[in-house]
């Protein structure tokens, strides 16, 4: 016999069902989408037809892109550290949209706040020297966060017919590149940023494992070199180039999972 609490859950669940059969424009979330690249890749969502939720730490600086995007955008408070916050956001995604298509995890920082240029950030990311709280605070965010918003998500998700996660991630931690002494930024490989990026390249493939047998496509995907704030604007392509390689990661419902992308094709793990 059916317990109350299962009762309740399985008429959420069709209610959810129900709602999401009701929207016939594909959902999609993206993280850290008030600026950079997390904005552009929004933006070029909806005028590929998504309905876009815009992730912002700060829901006013959210709402300011939402309404400069316009229809077929709307801002949700999302702090990817605040397991308060994430669980709100994905309450509003069932409550509202009743499913969820398509999770873009943009959001990452480079650093704490407590430097004030590249040089100092890429001095204090060494092996040898580098901070254990500056390490934690890294993790903290590009990678426990994308993995707690995934799994807060993943129900959602699973009510999709076409289910997608593409994790923003970087050539910078690719060990196979790094591992060449030809690769033009081996120097920058260390334990701050690089390294989350290596580790997020890490649940990327596990769970595109995972997922697989339930037809989640899961994969990571490079911008290139952008100038977006992250890098100081010392990138050498614009947002709208670097967005090219994720949006199309994101729109991609055919090519296999557990790939790692560029802006020039494949990338190696």
């Amino acid at each position: 016999m059916m317990n109350f609490a299962s009762l309740i859950y399985l008429i959420i669940l069709m209610e959810n069902t129900i709602k999401s059969l009701s929207i016939s424009q594909p959902i999609a979330l993206v993280t850290g989408a008030n600026k950079g690249l997390g904005e552009q890749v929004a933006k070029e969502l909806v005028s590929n037809g998504y309905l876009v939720l815009i992730g912002s730490r700060n829901f006013d600086n959210g709402k300011k892109v939402a309404e400069n995007i316009g229809e077929g955008a709307f801002p949700i408070q999302l702090d990817v550290t605040d397991a308060k916050s994430i669980n709100a956001a994905a309450e509003r995604i069932a409550n509202e949209f009743g499913r969820l298509d398509l999770l873009v995890n943009n959001a990452a920082i480079a650093q704490s706040g407590r430097y004030s240029s590249v040089p100092e950030i890429l001095e204090a990311s060494k092996a040898s020297t580098a901070s254990l709280d500056e390490i934690r605070i890294l993790f903290e965010t590009n990678v426990f966060g994308v993995l707690a918003v995934t799994q807060a998500m993943l129900p959602l998700i699973r009510l999709s017919a076409s289910g997608r996660i593409v994790n923003i991630s970087s050539a910078l931690g690719s060990l196979t590149l790094n591992s060449d002494p030809n690769f033009p930024y081996r120097s920058y490989f260390g334990a701050t940023y690089p390294a989350t990026k290596t580790a997020l390249n890490a649940l990327t493939l596990a769970m595109a494992i995972e997922l697989e047998k339930e037809g989640i496509k899961v994969r990571a995907a490079s911008p290139g070199f952008t100038a977006t704030a992250i890098n100081d604007f010392m990138g050498t392509d614009t947002v709208e180039v670097g967005a090219r390689a994720l949006v199309l990661a994101a729109l991609d419902i055919e090519s296999p999972t557990g790939s790692f992308t560029g802006p020039d094709g494949p990338l190696p793990w």
